[in-house]
């Protein structure tokens, strides 16, 4: 395991993103290319869930289209990400709200955290 570690901190890539956690509502402004064009996606939705560590740390981010609930996972260190905002900040009690998926109206709101 100590090997892996050593092999990550060579590799060390340092990007610079707000705190985040789950329950705060992000804009992930992503690229995406198209053929030989390339533009900038913003995909907002409620962080579900951080997991990992190092390279191979993720996140969940699950938006509404729709009637239909969509969830996808970024690499934090994505070369694709160019930014994220945090829109709000979320009160939960957990550090993954998959409860989240089954909810829907005004049960699958998040109170606000004031910061």
């Amino acid at each position: 395991m100590d090997k892996l570690k050593t092999i990550e901190s060579h590799f060390d890539i340092k990007k610079e993103y707000p705190k985040f956690t789950a329950g705060d509502t992000v804009t992930v402004h992503y690229k995406i290319k198209e053929g030989n064009k390339e533009r900038i996606q913003q995909y907002r939705g409620v962080v579900l869930q951080r997991r990992g560590s190092g390279i191979n740390e993720t996140f969940t981010v699950r938006k509404m289209s729709g009637n239909i609930g969509v969830e996808r996972i970024f690499p934090v260190l994505s070369p694709f990400i160019e930014k994220i905002e945090v829109n709000k900040f979320g009160k939960v009690r957990r550090a993954r709200i998959f409860y989240l998926r089954n909810l829907t109206g005004k049960k699958a709101r998040i109170q606000e955290r004031r910061v």
